[in-house]
């Protein structure tokens, strides 16, 4: 069914529609083939980005489409209504650009975005290691300078799009000290000591082919050093916050296409002499549904409009990507329930939207690490204090 959306600019309305049309033209009919068969849709990320979507917050100097954040995240939410895997590709490749588009210097800018928004290249977003997920401190995967080149050594784990992407926005350490010393770089995906392991065998998502990335001896030129050595750390949160709205809007999409479903099912499906959808049980099950998918849509968009004002965000943006992927999970299986015998069968995508939300309260930082980051923002600097107080009471004490 079609959601009642608001948005800033007639513009945007037109914008968010052009993307319906195509989701459900181009993307909707492949999905449950390519997902049982675990094709990745390449040639989808090129006809997104030829339609300009893959650019739509980016500024139209670079090819951009120069639209609010409210009106992008809006247009992800979609295409995960149709996709959940091509949503999230386009979420994760728009954090790739990122780093570019906002520490890059002129000269990188000029050279690499047109072409990574505008479809021609396909990024990954490399940060997590094998020792070192939610503890990005911990990586390491080390870079040492060598003329004009930086050496790159090291293994990425969890890498959407790797050995398919043609960049790979990496994050690595370039000093032995574990404090800050984090720099990050866009390196070609063509270098020679650039490997790929063999695809996670996945629970969902499994267009989405996902697999390490090693680097052996890999020069990586200088001028792929976005921003200074050691800021890396700055840009990865940064794109972090960002990228955690876009896996919001995805869950969004995720948990709307699942309550369509569910409410078709529950009108035309009878007992007892009516549709099951005239028994307030069911009513009532639906209802709960609806709720926990528009509250996933205020708090994504709430986000959304502090980062386009130029606020702080992070913390929206951590409850935003915890609702949201919640909500994913609790009508995903409640659609199940709905459907019955039939939704835990593949004749219906129910089972499969399951599967999918599961790994949504997962990536861009687990759901607990979403509460650690809303409790710091609350609390983190007074508790600090106050333990810091504590601790020095207890020394004078004893």
């Amino acid at each position: 069914m079609a959601v009642e959306r608001l948005f800033p600019t007639e513009e945007g309305h037109d914008l968010v529609a052009l993307v319906r049309e195509i989701a459900q033209a181009e993307l909707a009919p492949r999905a449950s083939a390519a997902e049982a068969a675990g094709e990745f849709p390449r040639d989808l990320f090129t006809l997104l980005g030829e339609s300009g979507l893959l650019g739509m917050p980016y500024p139209e100097k670079w090819g951009g489409l120069a639209q609010p954040y409210e009106v992008y995240l809006q247009a992800l939410e979609e295409l995960s209504t149709a996709w959940l895997s091509v949503g999230v590709g386009v979420s994760v490749h728009v954090m790739t650009c990122l780093a570019v588009a906002t520490h890059g210097t002129a000269a990188q800018q000029e050279a690499l975005l047109p072409d990574m928004i505008g479809g021609q290249l396909l990024g990954a977003y490399a940060l997590s290691e094998a020792g070192a997920g939610s503890d990005i401190a911990a990586m390491t995967t080390k870079a040492r300078a060598d003329g004009d080149h930086w050496v790159v050594n090291g293994t990425k784990s969890w890498i959407s799009h790797s050995g398919h992407a043609d960049y790979y926005t990496t994050f690595v350490r370039t000093d032995n000290d574990r404090s800050l010393p984090v720099s990050c770089f866009v390196v070609p995906g063509d270098l020679a000591g650039l490997s790929f392991g063999t695809p996670e065998h996945k629970m969902g998502m499994n267009a989405s082919p996902t697999a390490t990335v090693h680097f052996d001896d890999v020069r990586v030129p200088t001028d792929r050093l976005i921003g200074d050595p050691g800021h890396g750390l700055r840009i990865a949160l940064g794109s972090l916050d960002s990228g955690r709205l876009g896996i919001a809007a995805c869950a969004t999409g995720l948990a709307q296409a699942a309550l369509d479903l569910a409410v078709d099912y529950a009108r035309e499906r009878h007992q007892f002499g009516r549709a099951i959808a005239e028994f307030q049980g069911m009513q009532f099950l639906l209802a709960d549904m609806a709720t926990a998918v528009d509250r996933a849509r205020s708090t994504y968009l709430h986000a959304a409009r502090l980062k386009d004002a130029g606020r702080t965000y992070s913390r929206a943006a951590a409850v935003a990507k915890l609702t949201a992927t919640d909500a994913a999970m609790q009508v995903t299986e409640d659609a199940v329930q709905v459907l019955g015998g039939y939704g835990y069968t593949r004749d219906f995508p129910a089972e499969r939207w399951m599967r999918e939300a599961k790994v949504t309260q997962i990536f861009e930082g687990t759901n607990q690490i979403q509460r650690i980051v809303i409790a710091r923002q609350l609390i983190g600097s007074q508790v600090r204090s106050g333990l810091a107080t504590r601790n020095t009471d207890r020394r004078q004490e004893n």
